[in-house]
């Protein structure tokens, strides 16, 4: 099933979205900043809502048991993972859910590891939990979990917990089995809580493989899965992402979130994450070929006009990590103020001399995009 994208047609005026990622630059900016799928939502969703709609089926939501169920058949499919349905808590957005499960583990006050380059509001989350950022940077040629590093750290700082970002946003990064099989050891050693924010993991391409941090051996002892269709099924103003716990361990801490989590939850969120989880794979394994696709344009957009940038071919995710460091100036400044594209600036990330470009787009959006950054550095 062919996921349909925006044209560039679809970028100006009327038919310009109306989402943040469209909405905070001005109308002839090309936005690939946010994450978020430029592409027409997957017909077994798009019914879901439609439905709702017609029957002004808006009230509150209620997860139970339709959500856990609905995880535990996709993750059984994609990944052989069995999840107990009833280990599946519904909370309003991953960002809700990790901070929750933080303070639930008493981070206030306390370090909490994470590895940058990552997703920024991994600071944000600790510090409104009112807990220290303890910093672990990742190795880099390739991208990876610098293992040695986090040993001496969680030896040293005994971070309430260590947060995960698998797949690794902004860099791609498909953490393999044996890496996470060790940060676990780490984990049962030092007596450190793993907190895995897996939002991407749908969004595997192919060639790679992607291992929840839960199925891993001893992992369910020393870690929660936060989850969610919003970003490979492009839900995300609808609310809704589960928390998921392998062991008694685990389910300990998610008993200790607030009661009321779930009820914050969107209720349409609900609704169209149960239709993607049970009826999208055939829409998201064309999605994911078109993303493969996508990256081979911008990999050939980007040697024949933009030859001083560098790119490993992200693992996951639509999103396309670029080294802009022997580019002169502020080449991110540069692209939006003379080119009219907007990217994110790598230092956000913790990773300066870099810029993030959201490739999850239309190819015209794509190729319009490369030439007008090219041309905006002559």
């Amino acid at each position: 099933m062919e996921p349909v994208f925006l044209t560039l047609a679809d970028t100006v005026g009327a038919a310009r979205r109306r989402s943040a990622k469209w909405a905070a630059d001005d109308p002839d900016v090309l936005p690939l900043t946010v994450a978020e799928l430029d592409v027409a939502l997957a017909p077994p969703v798009a019914d879901a809502l439609a439905a709702a709609v017609a029957a002004s089926d808006t009230g509150y939501s209620w997860a139970v048991p339709g959500l856990g169920r609905a995880w535990a058949g996709f993750a059984a499919r994609r990944w052989g993972w069995a999840v107990d349905p009833a280990a599946v808590t519904a909370v309003p957005d991953v960002e809700v859910g990790v901070v929750e499960v933080l303070r639930a583990l008493g981070a206030r006050g306390r370090p909490v590891a994470f590895s940058p380059p990552v997703y920024p509001p991994f600071w944000a989350w600790v510090a409104v939990v009112g807990a220290v950022a303890c910093e672990v940077p990742l190795a880099r040629d390739p991208w990876r979990l610098d293992l040695a590093a986090l040993d001496r750290a969680f030896a040293e700082h005994r971070p309430a917990a260590y947060l995960l970002c698998s797949p690794q946003n902004p860099v791609g990064r498909v953490h393999e089995a044996a890496e996470l099989a060790e940060l676990v050891a780490l984990a049962g050693r030092h007596g450190v809580p793993l907190v895995v924010d897996e939002i991407h993991s749908p969004l595997t391409l192919p060639g790679a493989v992607h291992t929840p941090l839960l199925t891993v051996p001893g992992a369910a002892d020393v870690a929660v899965s936060v989850l969610s269709a919003s970003k490979a099924f492009n839900l995300s103003g609808l609310t809704c992402a589960a928390v998921v716990s392998g062991s008694p361990a685990g389910r300990a801490v998610v008993d200790r979130l607030p009661p009321d989590l779930t009820s914050r939850t969107g209720h349409l969120g609900v609704l169209a994450s149960v239709a993607a989880l049970e009826h999208g794979d055939a829409w998201l394994d064309g999605l994911l070929a078109a993303l493969a696709a996508r990256f081979d344009q911008l990999g050939d957009l980007l040697a024949r006009h933009l030859p001083e940038v560098g790119w490993t071919r992200p693992e996951a995710t639509y999103l396309a990590w670029l080294d802009v460091s022997a580019l002169p100036g502020d080449p991110v400044e540069a692209f939006l103020r003379r080119g009219r594209v907007a990217l994110q600036d790598g230092a956000r990330f913790g990773g300066p001399g870099f810029a993030r470009l959201n490739a999850g787009t239309g190819p015209d959006v794509l190729a319009e995009a490369v030439a007008r950054m090219a041309a905006a550095l002559r």
